[in-house]
């Protein structure tokens, strides 16, 4: 880890005289050292070693009189894969930062997910941003709306209670190769899920090992559609679950109709299903074979026109492509991007989009001012330059996103984010942190289903049915219907 800071602080150095000049003009600091008490819902350790490298060094190496100290609110036991004894339950790391953030010796910077965000709202435990952005007339103007939107998004008054240097996102990449062999027109940016899915089926062809599939959600055909489909799902807002997890909604027209889709998509080969792994030579492939070094991936084996990627995965190609004549039995993939498909519904909304490193400043911080310089700090256009370069993560100011030669990068983050249901999602899963049972019922029935075993509609209604009777087990004993886990702390939660 030591040899990581190396370079950063390399690059720190470079940036002071940047820094000093953006400072030249304000008022003197005040001297003395100070202390920002910083806390996450992560674990990150109580030093934070990968927070400082992934947040504070830049900060720390030019303000050497601000001492940056951390709040544990994750216990080292369970960060390391420890489990509570009988009868006890899993600490929530949330509840304790919760608790550290009205205690006698607050932190001042709160770091949190998205997803948490309206119950720290609904507790008044956030200070708004807002006036301080207009009072140092901090420009926001360039920051991906992707980013912004969706953290306004999580407040019920539109106001901004958080920043956010860094996101993550997905977008639909295609094969042009296997387009123009097929006389097919490009995936283009904005189609909805149907039109992508229309041209997925022109698209495939073949049969065994010549076999062409149009479209899969991931380019490694591991798992299966029910698990995979989510970025498909989640969109049209089908909810599993009512607002308190007591009751479920899947006996619907509305289900019935995606899942008829998703498995119409199976049953004519247009995405590989998890039969299509039960012969040896597929299973090569899937496995590297010497046939083929990249024979597990099926979009760089060029046996998938499309699928959807997150953008670091973008990587693997372009350094594929660039040592191509290293690699035996592979041919360049000739590829670009356009924004996930969305429905009409809901357009230009997606789920795929992850907020990263949002913090706020505790309503009773004891040091705001600091923990507002530090947030501006790492939401300046000078600490996103300083991340650019970096080729598997986005940075939220749009100048910064580094481009990609002959490729559509603003596929990435033209798109909304899905922010719907974030704190009856969140509560519900740590009321109840067994509640993935559901899903896995779920899964059984779609794949009897997809098998022909029995009808969509009865399969929701077997959906419908056991999960009723295990949401009620779990309302009458939170911990029954499995082994505890974590809740659940994403943006693309079900429910």
């Amino acid at each position: 880890m030591k040899k990581k800071m190396i370079p950063l602080l390399l690059t720190s150095a470079m940036l002071l005289p940047t820094l000093a000049a953006c400072n030249s003009n304000k008022a003197k600091e005040p001297e003395g050292e100070r202390t920002l008490r910083v806390a996450t819902t992560m674990g990150y350790g109580d030093d934070g070693e990968y927070f400082r490298d992934q947040f504070t060094e830049i900060f720390e190496y030019a303000n050497p009189n601000i001492k940056i100290e951390f709040v544990q609110t994750f216990e080292d036991k369970y960060r390391y894969g420890g489990r509570p004894k009988e009868g006890e339950k899993m600490p929530d790391p949330f509840e304790k930062l919760k608790e550290s953030m009205q205690g006698a010796n607050p932190p001042d910077v709160v770091m949190f997910d998205l997803s948490q965000m309206p119950q720290l709202l609904g507790e008044n435990l956030l200070a708004p941003l807002d006036p301080l952005i207009s009072k140092d007339k901090f420009d926001t103007a360039d920051i991906v709306p992707a980013v912004i939107d969706g953290i306004k998004a999580a407040s019920t008054d539109g106001k901004l209670y958080g920043l956010a240097p860094l996101f993550s996102s997905s977008a639909l990449v295609y094969n042009k190769k296997m387009f123009d062999e097929a006389g097919v027109p490009y995936p283009t940016d904005g189609m909805t899920w149907d039109q992508m899915f229309d041209l997925a089926r022109r698209v495939t062809k073949g049969e065994g090992e010549k076999k062409v599939y149009g479209f899969n959600f991931y380019s490694q055909s591991h798992g299966d559609l029910f698990s995979m489909s989510h970025a498909y799902t989640v969109p049209l807002k089908l909810r599993v679950w009512d607002e308190k997890g007591e009751k479920m909604l899947v006996d619907d027209d509305n289900w019935e109709k995606a899942w008829k889709t998703l498995i119409q998509l199976q049953n004519d080969k247009i995405a590989p299903n998890p039969e299509d792994m039960n012969n040896p030579e597929a299973r090569m492939r899937f496995q590297g074979g010497e046939d083929n070094p990249f024979g597990y991936n099926d979009f760089m084996s060029g046996r998938l026109a499309m699928t959807l990627m997150h953008y670091g995965e973008l990587n693997q190609i372009d350094n594929a492509n660039k040592n191509a004549e290293n690699f035996k039995n592979y041919t360049k993939v000739d590829y670009d991007v356009v924004t996930m498909p969305s429905h009409p519904e809901n357009p230009g909304v997606v789920a795929n989009i992850g907020i990263n490193g949002l913090m706020g400043i505790n309503a009773k911080a004891g040091n705001a001012d600091d923990a507002w310089r530090f947030i501006k700090f790492i939401n300046s256009e000078d600490w996103a330059r300083s991340k650019a370069k970096n080729n598997y993560q986005l940075v939220s100011r749009k100048k910064y996103i580094k481009q990609r030669e002959g490729i559509n990068v603003q596929a990435f983050y033209n798109v909304k984010p899905m922010t719907e249901n974030f704190q009856e999602n969140y509560k519900i899963y740590q009321e109840k942190p067994n509640i993935y049972r559901v899903q896995d019922i779920g899964r059984q029935e779609f794949m009897q289903a997809a098998q022909g075993q029995k009808t969509v509609r009865d399969a929701l209604k077997s959906w419908q049915t056991q999960g009723d009777a295990l949401l009620q087990q779990m309302k009458d004993n939170p911990n029954a219907g499995g082994p505890e886990m974590m809740p659940a702390q994403s943006i693309g939660t079900a429910g």
